[in-house]
């Protein structure tokens, strides 16, 4: 267990006992990563607060980038905050000391409240994630408020009703009339919390039911996805013929964590295989002689040499040239016939924009690749994240823009009737933004917090 110091607690002179000290509480490296891009923004605002954070989850390495100090102990837990997926995973993490860390994060935070009151200074919470953030800062005695990103009332409904599901026990997340329990609400609806930041328009039109000071303010997740190339790069006065010419693009998301990424790649190669041999099939809509690229987004934490190995294994071959200029100078480039397959650790954002569509068995990413408006195929995999139950639960979260099938060779067939359909892809395009909401929500959040908590 790695320990910071808490020298930083008591650093903040009288002087400064009238500029806010905010204390965040995330749970996960997704929450994390939220946290972070709506405290960049806090800090751009006049008179930002003076903040503090607490990973519950993880060792808070977005925070660590920022500088922002940490006030307790952080841990790695083994199931990397997957819990609620597998309760398989709960017992790895009490036997990895999860009962100990939380008793120690719950001290931490209210010597942290102790001491600002001591102070004289204004403190305040922003939990992000879910309910145990939110517990976290209700039981602190301070202000707090809330970014919700665990729940959505698309994972229950859509904007015509609740959706039908297979099981009984499945109407539970729903009996109260939506997705956050009675509980949560009341969690929400306390006085000292001064500002709820849902996922999207409809969770918060549900949440104000309560009278629950819920902002639609938009998603995070959609901020600072922008591409290293201009918009005009593609699409110029001679759009028609460049949507003629120019190759098919495919994005390949196969999530971020080891081994469970290595596993997914090998599911994910076994759909692009399959996707090719439909090209050259009598009924394609695809010409054997027109280009395809694909487009692996490997997360900087995984081997790109363990992927290529088993690329070479399936006819796939080193090429020096590609088609496509990603700004990546170490991108690794394969050909096999008319097809290109490029490997990059550091053009995330250009394989999201750039891809026509996704072969997916991501979280965050599968979310972000449809908040663009493009369609996305998903394919289960064995976990611990992208397993059966959190890609139904996706689909659901998503609708039409994630099409999930159960085995990788049933890609080929999604791909051709949706490029048979166009008007589909136009539903899948509105549908994407209006789910996932426009970029610029961190700002738009920092705004309202610095207003509400002040």
């Amino acid at each position: 267990m790695s320990h910071v110091s808490r020298l930083s607690l008591g650093s903040n002179s009288q002087s400064t006992a009238s500029r806010l000290q905010l204390l965040v509480l995330s749970n996960g490296h997704g929450e994390d990563v939220v946290a972070a891009r709506i405290l960049q923004e806090l800090q751009q605002q006049l008179n930002p607060p003076d903040i503090f954070a607490l990973p519950l989850v993880g060792e808070g390495r977005a925070y660590q980038q920022l500088d922002i100090p940490l006030i307790g102990s952080v841990r790695t837990m083994p199931s990397g905050g997957f819990v609620y997926m597998d309760s398989r995973q709960l017992v790895r993490d009490v036997r990895g000391g999860l009962l100990q860390l939380t008793l120690s994060q719950i001290k931490a935070v209210r010597r942290w409240v102790s001491s600002q009151k001591q102070l004289g200074n204004n403190r305040a919470i922003l939990a992000v994630g879910d309910i145990v953030p939110l517990l976290f800062a209700s039981f602190s005695g301070a202000n707090y408020a809330f970014v919700g990103t665990a729940k959505s009332e698309y994972y229950v409904r859509d904007e015509v009703g609740l959706l039908p599901r297979k099981s009984k026990a499945a109407r539970w997340e729903n009996f109260s009339g939506s997705i956050y329990h009675p509980w949560e609400r009341w969690l929400m609806g306390n006085r000292r919390c001064r500002a709820v930041f849902p996922r999207d328009s409809l969770t918060t039109e549900i949440l104000r039911k309560w009278r629950i000071p819920a902002f639609d303010l938009g998603n995070p997740m959609m901020d600072g996805l922008e591409p290293s190339f201009p918009p005009q790069r593609f699409y110029s006065a001679d759009i028609q013929q460049q949507e003629v010419t120019r190759p098919l693009v495919v994005t390949l998301l196969p999530g971020s964590r080891p081994p469970e990424a290595y596993a997914n790649w090998k599911v994910i190669m076994v759909a692009v295989s399959a996707l090719m041999a439909s090209f050259r099939e009598r009924d394609s809509v695809f010409h054997t002689s027109d280009t395809v690229v694909f487009l692996g987004a490997i997360a900087p934490g995984l081997d790109c040499n363990t992927l290529a190995q088993s690329l070479t294994t399936q006819g796939w071959r080193p090429h020096s040239e590609s088609p496509i200029a990603l700004a990546d100078p170490n991108i690794l480039t394969f050909k096999q016939k008319n097809a290109y397959l490029l490997l990059t650790q550091q053009a995330y954002n250009d394989c999201l924009h750039l891809g026509d569509f996704a072969i997916a068995m991501a979280g965050t990413a599968t979310e972000q690749f449809v908040g663009l408006g493009k369609p996305a195929i998903a394919i289960p995999g064995n976990g611990p994240q992208y397993n059966p139950a959190f890609a139904e639960a996706q689909s659901r979260h998503l609708g039409p823009s994630l099409i999930l099938v159960n085995q990788p060779s049933e890609v080929a067939k999604v791909v051709q009737f949706m490029f048979k359909n166009p008007d589909i892809l136009q539903l899948i395009a509105d549908n994407g933004i209006r789910r996932m909401g426009k970029p610029g929500a961190a700002r738009r959040i920092a705004e309202c917090l610095q207003a509400q908590l002040a």
